[in-house]
């Protein structure tokens, strides 16, 4: 039975659903709902919330969390998800699993609460230090968000990764009915051979640890985890394709503004402009080959890239698919938001003439 929820509420559930027990985090608004819905909720399931003092002292909890074996969660927006940069690189380096929620807001600095996609960089090519990646999502419904974060803690424990649901304040904030799935029975979840528990003594003891002194040693590491990457690439790749067989103009975008972007492909074709949409649903790993594969059609013409800031992901796009094709951008920033129309005006108005 669907239940009418909140977007911020729905994450905060299905990562209880799926088996988190850990919450540490810090008020940032647009996703306050997560951490308030989690003071409650995780304690009639036996977990913990703690509203730490700081963002860098709650990602430094849930690495503490993560390194015990636990499901472990934060959640903040932009500026709170910086403060977090350091804590982030650590946990990659000390490859731990655990979730990480950015509702983000418009920047630079404090900037604005409403909705942006301004921070897709940061997620995607490593917001902290070092060589390192993360498995994110980026999620254009409640529904979706649901999905996703149910299963995001087998993804993180799987790969030993952190997992990044990149959403925005839209989608923080909106209302939709939502299917939720059963709760996990964490007591049959794998057992954590690497977790540090208190378990083992001397050459035996489990020790979680980013710090590696010798050169060869921290290069391994580098090339073990880049491994990784290329597996979780070839298993995890998710993207959705709409329209775009015959399509002539592919629109393309992620999160909220894809929903926005597909309206705008219904209002072309009505009108007998052949467009399409490709979605991009993992961000990091993003799906290379299915842009390429788009722009490879001979009727395909060009693409139009949507985002909400002065454009981040059009890089992507460019590089995967090989500038075969013109991209152009339509985007808007300071936490406005384009509608349907605004994309169809500037297609048919820029790329059309």
């Amino acid at each position: 039975m669907k239940k009418l929820m909140k977007g911020n509420e729905a994450i905060a559930e299905a990562a209880v659903r799926g088996g988190c027990r850990f919450f540490a985090g810090y008020p940032i608004t647009p996703q306050n709902e997560i951490p308030e819905y989690m003071s409650w909720r995780l304690f009639e399931v036996g977990g913990q919330f703690v509203q730490s003092e700081s963002e860098v002292a709650a990602i430094n909890m849930v690495y503490g969390a993560a390194a015990a074996g636990t499901r472990a969660m934060t959640s903040s927006s932009s500026p709170g998800i910086s403060l977090k940069q350091e804590g982030i690189s650590y946990i990659a380096g000390a490859e731990l699993p655990c979730v990480i929620i950015n509702m983000v807001r418009g920047g630079p600095g404090l900037g604005g609460i409403q909705p942006a996609q301004s921070d897709y960089f940061q997620a995607t090519k490593g917001g902290g230090h070092g060589d390192y990646h993360m498995l994110v999502y980026g999620p254009n419904s409640v529904q979706e968000c649901v999905d996703i974060l149910y299963n995001a803690f087998d993804k993180a424990d799987e790969y030993r990764i952190p997992v990044m649901i990149l959403g925005d304040g839209m989608l923080g904030q909106i209302m939709e009915a939502v299917e939720l799935p059963e709760m996990k029975d964490i007591e049959k979840l794998p057992k954590k051979d690497w977790a540090a528990t208190g378990s083992g003594v001397g050459e035996n003891r489990r020790i979680v640890n980013s710090l590696y002194i010798e050169p060869d040693a921290l290069e391994e590491l580098n090339h073990r985890q880049f491994e990784k990457y290329d597996l979780i690439a070839s298993r995890e790749t998710r993207y959705e394709e709409y329209l775009c067989d015959d399509a002539e103009i592919v629109l393309t975008a992620y999160g909220t503004v894809a929903r926005i972007a597909k309206s705008a492909v219904n209002i072309l074709r009505e009108q007998g402009i052949k467009a399409g949409l490709l979605r991009p649903v993992t961000l990091y790993p993003f799906p290379n080959e299915a842009f390429l594969k788009v722009a490879n059609n001979p009727t395909v013409q060009r693409f139009v890239c949507s985002e909400l800031s002065m454009g981040q992901m059009i890089e992507d796009v460019k590089l995967a698919i090989e500038c075969k094709k013109p991209v152009d951008f339509f985007g808007r920033t300071g936490g406005n938001v384009m509608t349907p129309e605004d994309i169809v005006e500037f297609v048919k108005g820029e790329v059309k003439k």
